[in-house]
């Protein structure tokens, strides 16, 4: 019999790509909110605005969501 387990947490490298905010940074793969369990250990990605960067152990691309400029 299995044991099910309801979470709000996001499955760890499901995806190849992931956009983030600048709320997000420091960035880490996995991020805040991914399941720690069945993924690689924590590692902190260097990344600059307008720029990608790739976790080296899962492969995964991340960006940084261009903000919106407020105008007065």
């Amino acid at each position: 019999m299995k044991a099910s387990h309801a979470t709000n947490e996001m499955q760890a490298n499901a995806k190849n790509r992931y956009e983030i905010t600048e709320n997000d940074l420091p960035l880490h793969c996995p991020m805040t909110g991914m399941g720690l369990w069945n993924s690689h250990p924590r590692v902190y990605i260097p990344i600059t605005a307008g720029k990608e960067s790739r976790c080296p152990y899962c492969g995964a691309l991340y960006s940084i969501k261009a903000s919106v400029a407020k105008s007065e």
